[in-house]
């Protein structure tokens, strides 16, 4: 069971973030511990939305949507 999760950067609010997790709370402190390079220069960071899927192919599939032209425009839409 995975969860795809969005965060915002609080002091770069135009930085956003999708990923997935088993604990989307556990990943938004290393997010702001410093533990990702690809997030450490943009922390602190807030979560803004967590969706949870029991199967871990479907939210793999939804992470890299949201991810692709039509999933940004769709997370802009709905989940920002």
């Amino acid at each position: 069971m995975k969860w795809v999760y969005l965060i915002r950067s609080i002091s770069h609010p135009g930085q956003c973030y999708t990923g997935l997790t088993d604990d989307p709370e556990a990943r938004l402190a290393k997010h702001n511990e410093g533990g990702s390079p690809h997030t450490s220069k943009f922390k602190p960071w807030k979560l803004v939305a967590s969706i949870w899927f029991e199967d871990d192919e479907r939210a793999a599939a939804f992470e890299q949507y949201l991810e692709s032209g039509s999933g940004r425009a769709f997370a802009n839409k709905h989940l920002w």
